[in-house]
């Protein structure tokens, strides 16, 4: 890839709330989890930990995303046009038939920051966000899940491990990906007030 390439990659990375309804094979799912864990690290502690959701299981959590938009609609509504809103309603309740979604949890303890550790596992996500454009897939990363998390850790039976009943697995987004049965615009990017340059 030349940098060309690169930035276009990035230019052309957007949320997909849509999706064929078309299974993507497992050994793709697998490279862009590796992508994932080719992210900087705090203390290169790698404490990221994915759990993945297909099939009859991706089925049953529709109803906690439809739970975790009664949470979100309220606010959204104020932000959202109509039409927007109605759409994005729809993604709730159904994934937009997105075939997998990928829960991300950091692995925090006392060795790390924990700003650092959550910051570790927010940059393999995006890694895993451009491997799938990179793949040919869409995906869309959310915190609608942090809404209802207590019932998502139970649901993905999180709560059952070790690490967890210490109080140090934290989820902090999911991503949701398949192929993409849209191209909806990306929203123009805000620079005003982004970069302050010292000198």
């Amino acid at each position: 890839m030349n940098k060309e390439d690169f930035y276009q990659l990035l230019e052309n990375r957007k949320s997909i709330r849509k999706y064929k309804a078309e299974p993507v094979p497992k050994e793709l799912i697998e490279k862009i989890l590796m992508a994932g864990m080719q992210a900087p690290s705090g203390k290169n502690r790698q404490n990221w930990r994915f759990f993945v959701v297909t099939g009859a299981k991706r089925d049953e959590y529709l109803k906690y995303s439809q739970k975790s938009w009664l949470n979100l609609k309220d606010v959204l509504a104020k932000r959202l046009k109509p039409s927007l809103y109605d759409f994005t309603e729809r993604f709730f309740y159904t994934l937009g038939d997105a075939p997998v979604i990928i829960f991300a949890y950091s692995h925090n303890d006392m060795e790390e920051r924990y700003h650092t550790s959550i910051g570790s596992v927010y940059m393999a996500v995006e890694n895993m966000n451009l491997a799938c454009l990179a793949e040919g897939l869409g995906s869309c990363t959310m915190g609608a899940p942090l809404e209802i998390k207590e019932e998502v850790d139970k649901f993905l039976g999180v709560d059952q491990l070790p690490e967890y009943q210490k109080g140090e697995l934290e989820l902090l987004c999911a991503m949701v990906c398949g192929y993409p049965d849209h191209n909806p615009p990306k929203a123009p990017r805000q620079l005003d007030g982004r970069v302050t340059w010292m000198e």
